[in-house]
């Protein structure tokens, strides 16, 4: 399985990203998107299961940002709306066969990252 994500830039605080992740080759997993800030840890941000479309979110982006996935493309989305300046990091899609919020980097799928940048 390989992603590719994008759709990450710089935005002004309030402002709104979408990104983007597409999968290549056997993609029905749970999908999911993280993020990791410049001294932290990579963070869950948002999940949606492969069957039912079931999502959840961190408390941190809740009414703010919504997953949704495109089974046919083979695509998963992050649509962050009400970006504030501690929405900066760079952002990486994850897809796996289990919780995805519980993925680490030996068990689950990653891309490369795309940064997203907040300014205030």
């Amino acid at each position: 399985v390989q992603l590719q994500a994008s759709g990450g830039g710089l935005v002004q605080a309030g402002g709104s990203l979408r990104l983007s992740c597409a999968g290549a080759g056997r993609t029905n997993y749970s999908m999911g998107w993280f993020r990791q800030a410049p001294g932290k840890q990579r963070e869950f941000v948002a999940g949606i299961t492969y069957n039912w479309g079931t999502t959840s979110y961190a408390d941190s982006v809740k009414g703010r940002f919504t997953i949704s996935r495109d089974k046919a493309k083979r695509m998963v989305y992050l649509q962050m709306n009400s970006l504030k300046p501690e929405d900066t990091a760079v952002y990486y899609c994850a897809f796996r066969n289990g919780d995805i919020a519980a993925s680490t980097n030996g068990n689950a799928y990653w891309g490369q990252g795309t940064q997203v940048t907040v300014s205030s």
